[in-house]
């Protein structure tokens, strides 16, 4: 017998090394693990039969986009993030110098359309006293008809010429009323009492109506309402005016009572909270708002909370049906 070649037998010692190590690989790993403990225990529903749904905080005036009406750089921004505001109270200027240039040439266009207004009252009275004078001669043969015809003439055309002033004054005070309209506009207002909660705009940018992120977002806090997306299988198991409850991410210890304040009767595509833009919805909602005092809870706008709702039991499953005789 011819004796065998290292080649010849090296491959097999290799494999037969390599499944004995597999095998050992395999038996250390086949080990009972502990469980990790999740971080946070999971909010438990209050009730016997609930639906439940992500929530999402929103001030109970919702949050308004505060928009600019105009174009322009803004001049001055009056308040910040966190700011108690009043309705009425400035958030932002534009830059006012465009129009104050053109409130000023405004102005005087109005004081030029009153004088000419006074010239022609001056003018028209005049006209009326000569031509009252002539009418109430005794003698009506110590004036011609012609001279009648003429100072008649006259008269009319210094009436017109007076409402001509007239509409001429009235034009120039409307002009002027629209600019100062303008240049009020220029200095944004909330428009109701609330805190705010984003200001995206700095002295010296452009802003324009309907572009990027709106200049001031602000809302009022002090009561909060949770928007929570019902899933549309479970939609015939709300009920309006049903109790709920609201827990917070990441704290199922913090339970927020709250309230029905309306449902929003249009089932709408469930819309994403990571704003990826690869995701598929496939979801559709309805979405219920329910309200609650802030008090001293620690939540804010925007944030996630986990809602469970009173809602009408789930139907008793179908008994299945007999099997028909065979013919």
């Amino acid at each position: 017998m011819k004796k065998l070649r290292f080649s010849q037998w090296i491959v097999p010692a290799l494999a037969a090394a390599g499944l004995a190590a597999m095998f050992m690989t395999v038996a250390a790993g086949d080990k009972d693990y502990p469980v990790a403990a999740p971080l946070a225990q999971p909010a438990r529903s209050p009730f016997d039969h609930t639906v439940s749904g992500a929530g999402l905080v929103e001030a109970s005036t919702q949050n308004i986009a505060v928009a600019t009406p105009l174009s322009g750089v803004i001049a001055r921004v009056h308040t910040q993030v966190g700011h108690r505001v009043e309705a009425g109270t400035p958030l932002f200027t534009l830059d006012e110098r465009p129009l104050a240039a053109e409130i000023a040439s405004r102005e005087a266009a109005v004081r030029v359309a009153e004088a000419r207004v006074t010239e022609a009252e001056a003018m028209s009275a005049e006209a009326d006293d000569q031509l009252a004078k002539i009418r109430g001669l005794a003698d009506p043969r110590a004036v011609s008809q012609e001279e009648i015809v003429r100072r008649e003439m006259l008269a009319r055309a210094a009436g017109s010429r007076l409402k001509v002033a007239q509409a001429t004054l009235a034009q120039a005070r409307a002009q002027l009323k629209q600019t100062q309209l303008d240049f009020d506009r220029l200095t944004v207002r909330a428009p109701v009492a609330g805190d705010v909660l984003q200001v995206n705009v700095r002295g010296g940018e452009f802003v324009s109506p309907g572009e990027g992120q709106p200049p001031v977002v602000l809302g009022e806090t002090r009561r909060l309402h949770v928007r929570v997306d019902i899933d549309e299988a479970d939609a015939w198991r709300f009920k309006p005016g049903a109790k709920a409850v609201a827990y917070l991410r990441g704290n199922s210890t913090v339970a927020v009572p709250a309230t029905f304040v309306r449902v929003e009767p249009y089932v709408t595509p469930k819309k994403s909270l990571t704003g990826g833009s690869a995701e598929r919805v496939d979801t559709r909602v309805l979405q219920v708002l329910f309200g609650f005092d802030r008090g001293d809870f620690p939540i804010y706008v925007g944030q996630q909370m986990d809602v469970f709702v009173e809602a009408l039991p789930e139907p008793a499953a179908a008994a299945p049906r007999p099997a028909e005789p065979k013919s």
